[in-house]
């Protein structure tokens, strides 16, 4: 995982404390919940695509028409 992912993740995490800290004092908010679901697709969509970034790796041709070095 890259930096920014990295700290999405830990803001994530953080929005849940304070989400679920805030239902526990107060009472349940719906908007809290669907705001943090929000949140928590949008840092797995980051990771995903941060893996994605780097693709596939290819190996080299090989054979009687391979290039050599």
């Amino acid at each position: 995982m890259s930096g920014p992912t990295k700290t999405m993740a830990v803001l994530t995490c953080a929005a849940l404390v304070m989400t679920t800290a805030y239902t526990v004092a107060l009472g349940s908010s719906g908007w809290l919940w669907f705001g943090w679901i929000v949140l928590g697709v949008v840092t797995i969509g980051m990771a995903a695509s941060d893996s994605a970034a780097a693709g596939p790796r290819r190996r080299p041709p090989t054979g009687p028409g391979a290039a050599r070095p």
